[in-house]
């Protein structure tokens, strides 16, 4: 994905994502941060670093003008974390339900590109099923597609 976005800088284990968001509230510390929540399940988590705390805040909004480019952060932290773990699937939830929905809306902005290189599940009402435009779901679940030796997708 050739989108503008932040340098992200990952932590040793390759888990944990920084980046620093530049816009007109200045400058803001994110942190993506993938958990395992079950065996090849990971938890997306994403948000500001609380100055205080310097730990995840998903609640906060920070309105600093710079969304595309914060969420082509994120995608490229999801990229560089599948490329070092490409079993695992990577479950991802809006803190709110308007923020799943904007995932939602990035999913059917790049819907191509996610296809070519992610398996994808949507949740709606209890149960998994294959991605559909115009149906507010839940939640999501990817996970990297493999590719063979001839760069071709499995």
């Amino acid at each position: 994905m050739n989108l503008p976005k932040y340098k992200v800088i990952p932590n040793e284990i390759g888990d944990t994502y920084t980046f620093v968001s530049e816009g007109k509230k200045g400058m803001i510390h994110k942190i993506i941060s993938f958990q395992e929540i079950e065996k090849g399940l990971y938890n997306l988590g994403f948000g500001d670093i609380n100055p205080i705390t310097k730990e995840l805040d998903d609640k906060v909004v920070s309105n600093n003008g710079d969304t595309e480019k914060v969420l082509s952060s994120v995608v490229s932290a999801i990229y560089a974390f599948t490329e070092k773990f490409p079993e695992v699937w990577i479950y991802a939830e809006g803190s709110t339900p308007s923020r799943t929905r904007l995932y939602q809306m990035n999913i059917v902005k790049y819907f191509d590109l996610v296809e070519k290189d992610f398996e994808l599940q949507c949740l709606l009402n209890q149960e998994w099923e294959d991605f559909r435009p115009n149906i507010n779901y839940e939640a999501f679940v990817i996970k990297r597609k493999r590719v063979n030796y001839d760069n071709e997708t499995k």
